[in-house]
């Protein structure tokens, strides 16, 4: 009799487990485009996030297997409550300390990314973790001896196997599993969001700088991404690294010193600034762009309206717009536990 209740007690607990798990399948729900978003342009046709491809990738994102030492990860320079960047550094930091000449952009809406990278010399996130791999100053190794660590792991053939039906691996299904993790990491719940979704109001400050943001800085930073992912000259002194920008992909004078324009959402969790960190402050970045805008060559036109270098901005202005771009701050992002480290 006790034999026999036992048996029906571990019955009852396989039974739990079993509806336990199909209840965290039926919970992911994949990827999930925000409803004022524009349509992605990653291609999820080719590759669909599925709960084992995601948690795969997460595994992989924060595995220092991934560098040459076994000391850096992707997560060691993207770091999730800083935006997924390199919070502390003006240039991220790679194996033996090495210092690289950019700032770690964050991992943050991805699926809308048309390129990757300061220069946009990357034009499909299946490709982009090539490039830190690769990189002498971050990870220092190659594609094919992280496949090798991976293949000889006593947990990864298993991941693979529930993520791609068998357990190969190779560059495709790893690069493929990564974009999974990445391509999740949506940003679309901070105050501004839920004011756009009549769920919450601005202040007065906020609605004013608002307005003064979409008059003088929205033509690059386009809602609700907050930014047009072109490449421009935004006027910073040349530097005596002389980072060309752009130039460096495509050759073409008239990108000499031109980068990406970023997105200004979760700025406060995201400093430094700049393409090289050389800005440490919201306040030191709208300071640049009224007083400190230089006649370098490319210079975007916008910043060189009626003979005037920069934006005109009042000390008043300023604090308006900082009140403003501080509602783009996402805190339910970078405390989100699907995308911490497992």
């Amino acid at each position: 009799m006790i034999r026999k209740k036992y048996i029906v007690l571990l019955l009852v607990f396989i039974t739990g487990l079993l509806a336990c798990n199909k209840d965290a399948a039926e919970y992911f729900a994949g990827f999930q485009q925000p409803s004022d978003f524009p349509d992605p342009v990653y291609h999820f046709s080719t590759n669909p996030v599925t709960s084992a491809g995601f948690e795969l990738g997460r595994k992989l994102f924060y595995d220092p297997l991934l560098s040459a030492n076994n000391t850096i990860s992707c997560g060691s320079c993207h770091i999730q409550t800083s935006a997924f960047t390199h919070h502390g550094h003006s240039v991220s930091h790679g194996i033996f300390d090495r210092l690289g000449t950019r700032n770690s952009p964050p991992i943050m809406n991805l699926a809308w990314n048309k390129s990757f990278m300061w220069d946009g010399g990357i034009f499909d996130l299946d490709l982009q973790p090539v490039a830190p791999i690769t990189n002498h100053v971050e990870m220092d190794d190659s594609v094919e001896n992280v496949l090798g660590r991976l293949r000889n792991s006593s947990v990864y053939p298993g991941l693979f196997t529930k993520a791609f039906g068998t357990e190969e691996i190779n560059s495709a299904r790893f690069l493929k599993a990564l974009s999974q993790f990445m391509v999740m990491c949506v940003s679309s719940n901070s105050k501004y969001d839920s004011v756009m979704r009549n769920q919450s109001s601005f202040t007065t400050a906020e609605q004013e700088g608002y307005m003064l943001f979409k008059e003088e800085c929205s033509d690059c930073h386009k809602e609700p991404l907050f930014t047009d992912q072109s490449f421009r000259n935004n006027g910073l002194r040349i530097s005596m690294v002389n980072d060309e920008g752009r130039y460096a992909v495509t050759l073409n004078a008239a990108d000499k010193y031109t980068f990406k324009v970023p997105s200004l959402r979760n700025l406060d969790y995201t400093p430094p600034y700049m393409h090289d960190g050389r800005l440490l402050t919201i306040e030191g970045v709208l300071d640049h762009y009224s007083d400190d805008v230089q006649q370098t060559p490319n210079l975007d036109p916008l910043l060189q309206k009626n003979g005037i270098k920069g934006i005109v901005l009042t000390a008043d202005q300023k604090l308006k717009i900082i009140a403003f771009l501080k509602t783009l701050n996402d805190r339910t992002f970078v405390t989100d536990k699907r995308f911490a480290e497992q």
